[in-house]
């Protein structure tokens, strides 16, 4: 019997990634996405610039890794664009790793963003009140996933923050849980950082750069 070989098959093209969807309605994580993205010759477009925006999957994975891959491949086949998701959010080691996925609504899920992070910086608190200094170690943690509207996963990468919570908050830019995450060689809270310095140190920043690294930017 004579054996026949089957036709490899044809890779699929890889889309045009110069104009991107990020996945979120948090304007501070576009802001910095953009700022560090845009530099490198990628258009990032928030899910405002949608026609309707579509609505929310339910995060209900339990790594940030999960998430972020579960919302990028929704809103790319949703949206029938390539789209970049992200999860993050605060790991307290003293906490055994809380609020880790559930940073976000950590105190609950209403109010407004505002009220909602004050609310999860007072529960952080409240839950260290007896925790000493010297082991407030924590990190931020961001994920992220781009994914195409066929479903492939065209990159995914990690990135971390290390820092302390200390007691007060301290600082104005930045949002979530910057206030309360020092960073020692900084000398200064996330939320003291300029924009820019947080941008070339931090797990969003770190995590944004990988996905460019991943596709040769």
């Amino acid at each position: 019997m004579r054996m026949t070989a089957s036709p490899s098959p044809t890779p699929m093209p890889m889309p045009a990634l110069d104009r991107i969807l990020f996945a979120s309605s948090n304007p501070h994580k576009l802001n910095e996405v953009r700022a560090i993205l845009e530099p490198l010759g990628f258009h990032v477009d928030g899910l405002d610039a949608l026609p309707a925006i579509p609505p929310e999957p339910d995060e209900d994975e339990e790594t940030f890794e999960g998430n972020a891959r579960l919302k990028a491949l929704f809103y790319a086949r949703t949206t029938g664009r390539p789209c970049l998701a992200d999860d993050s959010g605060l790991e307290v080691d003293a906490l055994g790793g809380a609020p880790g996925v559930r940073s976000a609504r950590y105190a609950g899920a209403g109010g407004t963003r505002a009220e909602r992070d004050r609310a999860n910086n007072e529960r952080l608190l409240r839950d260290l009140a007896h925790v000493p200094p010297a082991q407030r170690s924590a990190r931020f943690v961001c994920a992220m996933c781009l994914a195409a509207p066929d479903g492939r996963i065209l990159a995914e990468s990690r990135g971390t923050f290390e820092g302390t919570i200390i007691d007060t908050p301290r600082g104005t830019h930045g949002f979530g849980y910057d206030p309360l995450l020092l960073v020692p060689d900084a000398g200064c809270t996330s939320a003291e950082l300029p924009p820019e310095d947080k941008n070339r140190r931090s797990h969003r920043g770190a995590a944004a750069r990988g996905v460019a690294r991943a596709l040769g930017r």
